[in-house]
């Protein structure tokens, strides 16, 4: 039997639209075509008669790999298998009922629905009408400055991802490093523009509830890799599991509205089967979120109702479609189901390992970002944390506004004997007054205020108190450094500085951790489809081809750009400043440029060398003295030198003159003997003759 006609396309589970309302065609050695139909294969005999076999047995050889198996097997064994993983998925979320309980209770401390302080026995308000109702912000505060941190280091807007260094490094080098860099932040903060928004939901529910989870995939959809966030009460996890590592099964709850099943449908990632109609699935915390947000879930109407989808990586003995060397040997594969839940209809089955993968490792799909490991798979938040010290405080909060209500608005008893009176609220205005009818009694003695007390010192010592001790628990201390003195030694800075962030510190490099963990699968994604890359970017930093993504990728690593050891911009800036410390107290073992510009850049300053004034030229330093002598002595040579070549030449000049002289008179003596005896020419010139040449200098 040959393959089917239809190509998968990129993306695994994808077929070309024009084959999705077409049957496929398979070739049969012994009859006519054939037709595969979600019922069997429909084969036309040479008679003209139709065979339907309702349970073909199909080879590995007859599928792809990444095919929809769920099209390859027959409609009871499909049955079988939804029965048992909706039994055992309902399990797993049972088992979780408790946990989902306290993070529904966790919402209400939050203190985000406005209540009115009424009186209602039974409920979250007071049993008294007029008491208070407000909540402590305890835990609403420690969460905001855990999001806000968490999302200012993991988020920062030029990108999350910076390329790891390597060993070997050139001008070549280096620039497909940095292009890669640059397009992967482009890819995040550009082209995947749900990605940081959704992150940043995910934070807070991880300070908050202590897991948040990613989910790193292939989006038929999209046709380009995704990493979204799920919400961990929609990740069904049997409370057995510690790891998502060790996890037999994982679930992910989605809701999915009608209009996306029929495109899931019509690309043929899904089964076309008939649904039943879906109806409202709502946990204890979906309805909780409903209610602090004002919204009704239950009224909406039939037609826009969500499915509720149960996508299962889970583990299944399907022999026929192992790899050849591991059949007929019991193991169970990794394989992933989804399953409508109302109908239990399986809406796809596929092999959930890689291709080339000979031992059928799963595939890793999911990245749980965790506050703090607790004992099992969910984590801890801020709400197991300080919970019980935010419920206490509340309580605290009440009774000392309550107290301080009745302390200025006491109650009161009336005497009998004035019972003509129509009323017995008689709270009066400020400058004025209410008759009150006493039957001729002491109005003194006719009503009586009720002796309650104001908020005790006693109270409000142990708030303190409390408040501190849940800062600690929860790393929310401030920290105290130097309590006012510029002069506190380094190392002491630098020992408050750790002690104060242990927490912080810890929970960051979890947070650092899983986010490594997530940029490594959005890089084997993009190995499968390169293109997916640099698609969609009209200004790439270089020309993408397959060969050279796949080049820099297998290269260079990607890693956050955070710092796993310092867990916040505070924290980095004081550190800085006790290095700043460290070079005022030796300035001859550091640069104080490079100090300040680590600093400047800590700050923000995106050109910090332009602050700098421009440089000088370095003063004089005072001469030693040793050589100021010796130069003092040379100096006074080259005077007296210079001073005896000035009397040489000036000895010189005045031979030079008087030879002049005595010529300028020899010449006059010899015109004067020319003028009387002309015969003597021939003696002036030989006079002139041996007169001696002037001297040069």
């Amino acid at each position: 039997m040959a393959d089917n006609i239809w190509n998968l396309g990129n993306v695994p589970g994808n077929r070309p639209d024009d084959a999705i309302a077409q049957d496929v065609i398979i070739e049969i050695d012994n009859g006519g075509p054939s037709a595969m139909t979600d019922e069997g294969i429909v084969t036309e005999l040479p008679d003209g008669s139709v065979a339907v076999d309702l349970s073909p047995k199909v080879d590995e050889g007859e599928t792809k790999h990444y095919d929809n198996l769920a099209m390859r097997m027959d409609q009871s064994e499909l049955g079988r298998i939804g029965e048992q993983l909706i039994d055992a998925i309902e399990a797993d979320d049972q088992s979780r009922a408790e946990w989902l309980q306290t993070r529904a209770r966790g919402l209400e401390l939050l203190g985000l629905k406005l209540e009115e302080p009424k009186g209602d026995v039974g409920s979250t308000s007071a049993p008294v009408e007029g008491m208070s109702v407000v909540r402590h912000p305890l835990l609403l505060e420690s969460v905001l400055m855990a999001w806000a941190n968490a999302r200012a280091e993991l988020l920062p807007a030029d990108g999350p991802v910076k390329v790891k260094d390597v060993g070997q490094r050139s001008p070549q080098s280096d620039e497909l490093a940095d292009c890669l860099e640059k397009d992967f932040n482009f890819y995040l903060t550009k082209k995947a523009k749900e990605y940081y928004p959704d992150t940043d939901r995910m934070l807070l529910m991880t300070v908050f509830g202590g897991s948040g989870f990613k989910k790193v995939y292939m989006d038929p959809m999209r046709r380009r890799p995704v990493s979204e966030s799920i919400d961990a009460q929609d990740l069904i996890v049997n409370n057995a599991a510690t790891d998502l590592a060790n996890a037999g099964r994982i679930t992910q709850r989605i809701k999915m509205r009608p209009a996306i099943m029929k495109r899931m449908k019509f690309l043929g990632v899904y089964r076309n089967v008939e649904l039943t109609p879906p109806t409202p699935q709502n946990s204890v915390v979906d309805l909780k979120e409903a209610n602090i947000e004002g919204i009704d879930i239950q009224s909406t109407r039939q037609e826009d109702r969500e499915h509720t989808i149960y996508e299962c990586y889970c583990e299944l003995d399907l022999d026929r479609f192992a790899p050849r060397h591991l059949r007929n040997k019991g193991l169970l594969l990794p394989y992933r189901v989804t399953i409508d839940k109302d109908s239990r209809e399986i809406l796809e089955l596929r092999r959930n390992w890689d291709e080339d993968n000979e031992d059928c490792d799963p595939r890793t799909t999911f990245v749980h970002y965790p506050y703090i490991r607790g004992f099992g798979l969910y984590g801890w938040g801020l709400l197991h944390l300080l919970g019980n010290s935010a419920a206490a405080l509340t309580a605290s909060w009440r009774e000392a506004l309550d107290a301080g209500m009745f302390a200025n608005f006491p109650g009161f008893l009336v005497a009998k004997l004035a019972a003509r009176q129509q009323t017995n609220e008689m709270r009066v205005a400020a400058g004025s007054g209410v008759v009150v009818d006493t039957q001729g009694m002491p109005i003194n003695q006719a009503v009586m205020p009720l002796p309650y007390k104001d908020i005790t010192p006693g109270l409000l010592g142990m708030m303190d108190k409390v408040t501190q001790a849940a800062q600690r628990v929860g790393g929310a201390a401030e920290i105290k450094v130097g309590e006012g003195k510029q002069d506190a030694p380094v190392g002491t800075t630098i020992a408050l500085i750790e002690q104060a962030t242990k927490v912080e510190s810890a929970v960051h490099k979890n947070m650092h951790q899983a986010q490594s963990e997530e940029f490594e699968l959005l890089l084997d994604l993009f190995r499968e489809e390169p293109e997916a890359f640099w698609r969609g970017n009209k200004r790439p930093a270089t020309d993408w081809d397959k060969e050279r993504f796949l080049a820099a990728v297998d290269t260079y690593g990607i890693v956050p750009v955070a710092d796993p050891n310092t867990p916040s911009h505070l924290h980095r800036l004081m550190k800085a400043t006790a290095v700043k410390q460290l070079q005022a107290a030796s300035p001859a073992l550091y640069d104080p440029k490079a100090v300040d510009l680590q600093v400047l850049k800590i700050m923000g300053w995106e050109n910090p060398e332009s602050l700098f004034a421009p440089p000088t030229m370095p003063a004089a330093q005072p001469p030693d003295p040793r050589m100021a002598k010796v130069q003092v002595e040379a100096a006074a040579k080259m005077d007296e030198l210079k001073t005896r070549a000035a009397i040489a030449q000036a000895e010189m000049i005045e031979k030079t003159k008087d030879r002049e002289l005595k010529k300028q008179l020899a010449m006059i003596d010899l015109a004067r003997t020319l003028a009387v005896h002309p015969e003597a020419e021939a003696l002036a010139e030989r006079t002139v003759t041996k007169t001696p040449p002037l001297p040069t200098q």
